[in-house]
């Protein structure tokens, strides 16, 4: 299975060359389904598992001669990718069908012992945007962890980081830090694919799992999401765009504090606030900063779901300028910072939760000292170092 990965990696670097990209489920199609063929499947997807065409995965492999798809799994926000964050989904049934849908964000956020005794391969095709603490990558190594120990196959149709393949920010995850949003001893912004972090976890928690990545053809690490030409389906409610999903890694790590990140407004992770905040303060020592590709602006939004629903926010919108340039994780420790000394008994990080977005329970001591945003980033910047070298050995692109 590795040999066939690696052939599969050499055409897409080809291929990257002279044309569009294809995504892994569009290679896995120009195999005639090959790697599943006479097996029980299931799968891992969401509403974004579908083809160039629209078609969903789970529709392709149902009318796939010599495959038999057995079972559907389904992460945070369900298979609709509509419910709301830390909502728990139900177990279902997929529509017009008998075929069960095991709910990975319920009862269990790994596929069962019972669950996998009917599968011979497990295929995993969800959507990630880069960020160490979105939940899909850890349902995607959840599973690969139970795929490994029922001795099932496990196969990733790989797809792309639309925050690219170069760019890394933030704290590498302290092992003193394990929870589902802060599963990876990786960087916050990371730079992998889930392809190349399901290789990287296998390598490093030294799983030994049957593991296949199908990978893209076309893809480059320098591409952003416009880059690639393909269509923008909403991984979850509050991701409707490329600019969210780049500002997430960032803005998503206020979501440990009291200040809003607009949830509940036409731009979420584009604005961050709260009733209290003195916004036309944080945009002024903000936009001192001059932060590539980044500029901000005193706004005012008030939520109609989430934090501090119904009440006006005094906030900063964040306008992205250069998207290759900008860096989200910079900004969070800027504007924390920014918050710390302009209204220290109005900002309130839950340092419980904390550890699990900025990756190091000793951030809150380096905070509290009074750190500068400069010293908070070349701590960051100097736990990527060894990352950079070790990731190598899992790069498909």
């Amino acid at each position: 299975m590795r040999r066939a990965a690696t052939l599969l990696t050499v055409c897409g670097l080809a291929a990257g060359l002279w044309g569009e990209v294809k995504t892994g489920l569009e290679a896995l199609k120009e195999q005639n389904f090959g790697p599943l063929l006479g097996k029980r499947v299931g799968v891992i997807v969401n509403h974004t598992a579908q083809d160039n065409e629209g078609r969903s995965l789970v529709d392709l492999l149902m009318e796939a001669p010599g495959v038999t798809l057995v079972a559907v799994f389904t992460p945070e926000h369900g298979l609709s990718g509509k419910m709301e964050h830390g909502a728990a989904v139900a177990d279902s049934v997929y529509p017009g069908t008998e075929i069960p849908v095991h709910s990975l964000y319920g009862e269990t956020k790994r596929p069962t012992a019972a669950q996998l005794r009917d599968i011979d391969v497990l295929v995993c095709d969800l959507p990630d945007i880069g960020t160490r603490f979105y939940t899909y990558a850890t349902t995607m190594g959840y599973a690969l962890e139970e795929a490994a120990r029922a001795e099932k196959e496990f196969v990733v149709l790989d797809r792309p980081n639309p925050l690219g393949g170069l760019a890394m920010e933030g704290v590498v995850l302290s092992t003193a830090v394990r929870h589902f949003t802060a599963y990876f001893s990786v960087p916050t912004r990371h730079g992998l694919t889930l392809g190349e972090l399901a290789r990287w976890h296998n390598e490093k928690a030294g799983l030994n799992a049957r593991l296949l990545v199908v990978p893209m053809e076309g893809w480059r690490r320098s591409m952003l999401w416009p880059q690639t030409e393909l269509t923008f389906l909403p991984p979850s409610p509050n991701i409707p765009t490329p600019r969210a999903a780049l500002l997430y890694p960032g803005v998503g790590a206020f979501e440990s504090t009291n200040v809003s990140v607009g949830r509940g407004t036409p731009q979420p992770f584009e604005v961050f606030g709260a009733p209290w905040m003195r916004n036309i303060t944080i945009a002024r020592i903000l936009s001192r900063q001059r932060l590539p590709g980044l500029r901000f602006k005193p706004v005012t939004f008030k939520p109609v779901s989430d934090r501090y629903k119904g009440q006006v926010c005094y906030g900063v919108q964040i306008v992205v300028t250069d998207p290759r340039r900008a860096r989200p994780v910079d900004l969070f420790v800027h504007a924390a910072c920014a918050l710390r000394d302009s209204s220290p008994k109005d900002f309130k990080p839950r340092w419980d939760e904390m550890p699990n977005v900025v990756g190091d329970p000793a951030w809150k001591d380096w905070f509290l000292s009074g750190e500068t945003p400069d010293r908070l980033l070349e701590r960051a910047r100097s736990t990527i170092d060894a990352f950079r070298t070790e990731r190598l050995s899992v790069l498909l692109y």
